[in-house]
């Protein structure tokens, strides 16, 4: 399909790639290849007309917190034969799975055993989940304790129907991105122990820590749509 190229297609085309850069940048400290880092454009709040803008523009895999919220651009996007992949990266409540799995391709915020049967029961496929750890304890956030997170792993990579892909977690908002960084690195050696492949971790105020410590996705909204809307 054709997708006419527009002024604000042309925004975001180059927040983007000034986005993609810096991800490139980071993977050059740390020596890893930018393959290997997924960039989620995180969608949420934004019109469906911005990420047709972005999917013009290259991008491929988008992001929404709410299922309902979702839905309505998915659908419209759907009918323009616009099907990127889509990431939901808020929190699943069990009444909404079906309708999640009709949705969206990769679920990151599963964060107990009973949610991911939950998943398991109604899916017809194999579903990818990432598994939400509250690394640094802040009540505030879902997913599980650090402590817990392994148990629940394994717990999780029984069930039928699920293919625990990684995990995942949400930082501390800070001034300084470095404060961060034993959050991103804790995540890792967690992964790492456990054996599994993903890391979702890093959004726009410090994405290039995350990937230096290892991020495979990172989720970025207001770097490429701007800030909130609605």
């Amino acid at each position: 399909m054709h997708v006419r190229y527009t002024s604000g297609m042309n925004d975001i085309g180059a927040r983007l790639d000034g986005v993609r850069s810096r991800i490139a940048a980071a993977c050059d400290r740390a020596s890893r290849d930018p393959g290997s880092v997924t960039l989620v454009a995180v969608s949420k709040t934004h019109a469906a007309a911005k990420i047709r803008d972005a999917y013009g523009a290259g991008q491929r895999d988008f992001g929404e917190n709410r299922v309902q919220e979702g839905a309505a651009k998915i659908d419209e996007l759907r009918a323009a034969d616009i099907v990127p992949t889509w990431h939901l990266l808020g929190h699943l409540q069990t009444n909404k799975v079906k309708a999640a799995l009709g949705l969206f391709d990769i679920l990151h915020g599963v964060d107990s055993e009973r949610l991911a049967a939950a998943i398991g029961a109604r899916a017809e496929r194999p579903v990818r989940v990432f598994l939400e750890v509250n690394v640094a304890g802040e009540a505030s956030k879902e997913g599980v304790a650090l402590a817990a997170a392994p148990a629940v792993a394994e717990a999780i990579g029984r069930i039928p129907d699920i293919e625990l892909v990684g995990l995942m977690t949400v930082a501390p908002m800070v001034d300084d991105p470095e404060d961060v960084r034993p959050v991103f690195r804790t995540l890792r050696e967690l992964r790492d122990a456990i054996g599994l492949r993903e890391l979702s971790m890093g959004m726009t105020d410090d994405y290039e820590v995350a990937v230096e410590e290892g991020a495979t996705f990172v989720r970025v909204g207001r770097a490429i749509f701007g800030p909130r809307e609605g």
